[in-house]
């Protein structure tokens, strides 16, 4: 019997698996990789596996390594916020799909677990820059202001540490990450004892002071893009310092692009949190875009299609 769990490398993906196997622990094959990886059912061997559960990653961009999971009648279960496109109609796949702009995976899951472990899926919401819903969410906890701001903390954390364009960039690969958060039932009891956490909390806040020095490409109210250079750095905090500026700017779209060899760019977009749409659309309109509607990325835009971005962005979120 061999069981995998797929999961996005993010703070939304080890929070929601991370609540799954505290309310059902089991033995299992980890497959994941950095936020952008999301390409990961395809690294099930159908031949070996008997069961398997994917979390926060698109089904639309792994549906053609899902068809062959469930026509060998293997059991999938399905949890995700992203873009789903057609989904299978077959008893083998359970699916646990919601789009809407202010839920994320972690609270997807909380929702099915009744609440279980919820202050895992209120992290996993802070991660995912969801900090309204992530408040709401927490207020059967009671929890104080100084702990409302450290779980927002660790949530920004832990989906900082899964950007970068390969494993390299990271300071911890993101199995090796759930690792250190699953012997915790409370995420506030990692915070305080798993030295993880200061040594990411060292490094965002390194980078972040390198990414406010950058001066924008262009912004005006509605839009900003930003160009940061091919440093380890700018790939790991593009995508925590667009959700901090959609935080200062609610009214304005914001664009980061990391420079990367071979002549191109990691691209992280953010819609404008006072209307949260948008921003998959644009995306899918580039060859290894992806994501959800208030937030979503282009694993690589080749630099030849800079002026074609900027022109979409500006198009889609311009006054």
């Amino acid at each position: 019997m061999t069981h995998y769990d797929i999961f996005n490398g993010d703070a939304d993906g080890i929070c929601a698996l991370h609540q799954l196997r505290l309310a059902d622990p089991i033995d299992s094959v980890l497959i994941t990789g950095v936020k952008r990886d999301i390409d990961l059912v395809k690294q099930i061997p159908v031949d070996k596996a008997t069961s398997v559960t994917v979390l926060d990653v698109s089904m639309d961009k792994n549906r053609d390594a899902l068809l062959p999971l469930l026509d060998a009648g293997i059991p999938v279960s399905y949890y995700d916020h992203h873009f789903a496109g057609e989904i299978p109609d077959t008893d083998k796949l359970s699916s646990y799909i919601d789009t809407d702009a202010n839920i994320c995976t972690g609270l997807i899951v909380n929702r099915e677990l009744k609440g279980a472990h919820l202050a895992w899926a209120v992290t996993a919401a802070f991660g995912d820059n969801l900090l309204d819903a992530a408040r709401e969410a927490a207020a059967p906890l009671n929890l104080s202001e100084e702990q409302l701001s450290q779980l927002q903390t660790l949530g920004t954390l832990l989906n900082y540490n899964g950007y970068g364009s390969s494993l390299d960039d990271l300071f911890f690969p993101p199995a090796e990450l759930y690792a250190r958060v699953k012997p915790y039932s409370d995420p506030l009891a990692f915070v305080n004892e798993d030295d993880a956490y200061e040594k990411l909390e060292t490094g965002y806040s390194s980078d972040m002071e390198k990414a406010l020095s950058t001066k924008p490409l262009s912004a005006d109210d509605t839009t900003a893009v930003f160009v940061f250079p091919e440093e380890a750095f700018a790939r790991r905090v593009s995508g925590v310092f667009a959700n901090d500026l959609a935080q200062q700017n609610p009214d304005r779209a914001h664009a980061m692009l990391s420079t990367l060899p071979g002549d191109g760019y990691l691209v992280s977009v953010r819609a404008p949190l006072s209307n949260k749409t948008g921003a998959d659309e644009l995306c899918r309109q580039f060859e290894s875009g992806g994501g959800r509607k208030a937030a979503a990325g282009i694993n690589f835009l080749p630099a030849s299609d800079l002026d074609r971005f900027t022109d979409a962005f500006r198009g889609q979120f311009g006054g």
